[in-house]
């Protein structure tokens, strides 16, 4: 018996396992014109304080909003609460919509992206001056394409199968440890996500402007694609920082990844200094280090930790270890209202499933870059009949409809396992669907999204049409889980809570950063 079915064994033998992850979702659109242009309005007061909703906020810009849910125990829950969050913001948007594509809707100009601001607090400050600094270093229409960021954690009882009785301190080891297993296992078959659920194979000519490129895009009217492609989002157009190339930031434990983060933030960067530290209107980002604060470091995957009060995203895991992970590769699904469907939050569960219990050795610089090779092959690529991946340092190769076949059996041996506590066998549904895309790539969401792209004669065409039906579907929704009385309280407590941390300052903004940035001395 191989060691995989022996820990899935393990780990089934509790049929509760698998009804006990937790999932939270957090989603991100932009809000834009019914004539396809980004909204230069500035965040609905309507919707409270995006520095305190725990429900709405905004993220890179005004325009650039995030809804994020509680974490949840049960799918159903988790994407009606998603629901809900939609149907309340849309009711306060007042003519506007919320484009359902990964890549942007129509920019007259970068200066139409407002940067987000959060009030006139220290904390507020901070997060808008880090905005400034992204916008110096990579532009505004870069941090303003939308993903959906999923965020899972395995129950004590999963642990419990694998490792039985053990001390809080080597709890806390064996599942970190068990975390990064599972992220090195993503980096080498993460392109799966892609393949399956890219939503971005073509974006607007506007996105272009100014940007040298050598993908070879053809042309439909005013958009650009790949004919092959499945996530432009991310590729070298969307999410990178050329800068951060040369860290090589590790995955083998805690201490590795911790150590590569922290050098990242202090390593001083030639080209961002540059930019300069302020000019006549004010600081122009927090400092000209490779990473600003631990946030901008770009990965398809973190692993994370809830933080105390005032405690960087480091110093939490340091503390306590890791406590859960935040997938990062997931484009907006322009087919479900809300960004994500339930097949999507199926499959993850599998495959996340998958790369924890399967073996993970350490994984060198070497072997990095060749899986980073292999998403760059199936974001650009992936939909291209024989294209090969490579198999680590060694150079062997399988096309990825033979290395996809071969990983889905030990993902239906999951799945049975997953339906023991289901009603009907949803998970075994789910692989069973997802097995034909894996030789049909047209019924990928990219290949679905490409053709529809190609019937309404562009990318913003087809973005408007969605927009347009989605409007009607949030307006005729009733609440599932929240209601109208939840979402005001919330509107109206968040902005009480902003103005409880604007009165708690006490020093000016100055001191307040070189405070916050004492660590770095």
């Amino acid at each position: 018996m191989t060691s995989f079915n022996s820990r899935l064994q393990q780990v089934a033998s509790n049929k509760q396992v698998f009804s006990q992850f937790g999932r939270g979702v957090e989603r991100e659109t932009l809000r834009y014109n019914p004539g396809g242009y980004v909204a230069t309005t500035p965040h609905p007061v309507t919707l409270g304080s995006p520095l305190t909703n725990k429900w709405i906020t905004t993220d890179f810009s005004e325009s650039l909003m995030e809804f994020i849910t509680p974490v949840s125990h049960d799918i159903s829950t988790l994407l009606s609460q998603l629901k809900d969050i939609h149907h309340f913001t849309h009711s306060k948007l007042n003519g506007e919509r919320l484009w359902p594509l990964s890549m942007p809707c129509r920019v007259h100009s970068e200066d139409d992206i407002e940067l987000a601001k959060y009030g006139s607090s220290n904390s507020g400050k901070m997060k808008t001056l880090y905005r400034q600094g992204l916008k110096h270093r990579y532009g505004s229409l870069m941090q303003v394409i939308s993903g959906v960021h999923f965020n899972f954690s395995f129950p004590e009882s999963f642990w419990d199968a694998l490792y039985g009785e053990q001390s809080e301190q080597q709890r806390q080891d064996t599942k970190s440890d068990a975390y990064f297993g599972l992220i090195r296992n993503y980096y080498r078959f993460g392109w799966l996500i892609p393949y399956f659920f890219g939503a971005s194979p073509a974006i607007s000519g506007c996105f272009l402007q100014g940007k040298e490129t050598t993908l070879p895009f053809e042309k439909l009217d005013k958009t650009r694609y790949l004919p092959h492609a499945t996530s432009l989002r991310l590729s070298d157009l969307g999410y990178t920082n050329s800068e951060q190339g040369s860290l090589n930031i590790g995955f083998n434990s805690v201490d590795q990844y911790l150590e590569g983060l922290n050098k990242a933030i202090r390593t001083p960067s030639k080209a961002f200094s540059e930019i300069g530290l302020k000019d006549e209107n004010g600081l122009k980002q927090l400092n000209s280090n490779v990473l600003q604060i631990e946030n901008e470091l770009y990965a398809p995957i973190r692993p994370k930790r809830v933080a105390n009060s005032g405690e960087k995203p480091s110093e939490a895991l340091s503390r306590a270890g890791v406590e859960y992970i935040e997938v990062r590769s997931l484009d907006v699904n322009p087919f479900s209202p809300i960004g994500i469907d339930e097949k999507q939050v199926r499959f993850l569960d599998i495959f996340l499933t998958w790369c924890t219990l399967s073996d993970s050795a350490p994984m060198d610089n070497c072997e990095l870059e060749c899986w980073k090779k292999n998403w760059e092959s199936v974001i650009t690529e992936g939909r291209r009949e024989g294209v090969e991946l490579t198999i680590g340092c060694q150079g062997e190769k399988l096309t990825l409809q033979q290395w996809t076949h071969s990983i889905f059996d030990d993902f239906e041996s999951i799945a049975k396992a997953m339906d023991q506590d289901q009603q009907g066998n949803p998970y075994t549904e789910v692989c069973a669907e997802l097995r034909t895309w894996i030789d049909n790539p047209q019924k990928t969401l990219s290949g679905q999204m490409l053709q529809a792209i190609k019937q309404h004669g562009g990318n913003g065409l087809f973005g408007e049409a969605l927009g347009e039906s989605y409007e009607s579907q949030y307006q005729q929704g009733d609440y599932e889980v929240y209601s109208q009385e939840m979402m005001d309280s919330e509107v109206s407590e968040s902005v009480k809570k902003q103005q409880q941390v604007e009165k708690s300052d006490t020093l000016d903004f100055e001191h307040f950063l070189e405070n916050y940035f004492d660590y770095l001395k």
